[in-house]
């Protein structure tokens, strides 16, 4: 939600919220109008690490969520009250109240048919009714130059390489590829990247050893730079 204008710049329909639908939502929000400064959210647990419940939240013990906005340069605040995120629940109250009946008059049961409503027919049509005129002129989003999101706006893993030359994560071994800057990557750390799409990459500092499919297989890497 622009603090400005009210307007939502990101909506969609998933069937649980954490840390990949946030690092979505960020990033159709770059895509579409640029990096912005500060976000202010709720406390949940892929948002903050909350050591005592109800208490204050660990600013220094980041989520993958938080170490992604930090990597963007994006300040977070907490909210400590249903008062504190009024301005949100505000919002929130008419599309809790309107979409359950627009999906029914369209005869909308799935969430592809259902997103496609959102970005196609419901957000135009809910800005044009309830976003106020923002009070100053100009804007506050910085234009993205930063190249490819993908790499960015993911979590982020450390690992180490195994004996076999493969990297566990998650049940699953990927195997690193050979190449010409390494005898080999045995005991070497590397960073396991999980972006949006459920894709991987592993990371030796700051060079990519490969990017993967779901399934644990290398993609090339001149093939995922032309997706």
């Amino acid at each position: 939600m622009d603090d400005a204008t009210n307007e939502p710049s990101s909506m969609f329909f998933v069937e649980e919220e954490g840390t990949m639908s946030s690092l979505r939502g960020v990033r159709e929000v770059i895509e579409s109008r640029g990096l912005f400064s500060s976000v202010y959210s709720d406390r949940g647990s892929h948002y903050w690490h909350t050591p005592e419940a109800g208490g204050q939240v660990d600013k220094q013990n980041l989520t993958p969520f938080g170490q992604t906005l930090k990597r963007l340069g994006i300040e977070r605040m907490a909210a400590y009250s249903p008062e504190a995120r009024g301005r949100s629940e505000r919002l929130f109250r008419p599309h809790q109240d309107r979409l359950p009946r627009e999906r029914a008059l369209a005869g909308i049961t799935d969430l592809a048919d259902a997103n496609r409503y959102l970005s196609e027919i419901y957000r135009s049509a809910f800005n044009a009714e309830f976003m106020p005129p923002a009070m100053e002129e100009g804007r506050a989003f910085v234009g993205w130059i930063g190249g490819a999101l993908d790499d960015l706006l993911c979590e982020r893993f450390e690992r180490s390489v195994g004996n076999d030359h493969g990297v566990s994560f998650e049940g699953m071994k990927w195997q690193v590829p050979a190449d010409r800057h390494r005898c080999h990557y045995v005991k070497a750390k590397v960073a396991v990247l999980r972006r949006t799409d459920h894709t991987l990459a592993i990371l030796h500092g700051p060079r990519k050893l490969a990017d993967y499919d779901q399934a644990g297989n290398v993609i090339p890497l001149n093939l995922k730079a032309a997706a």
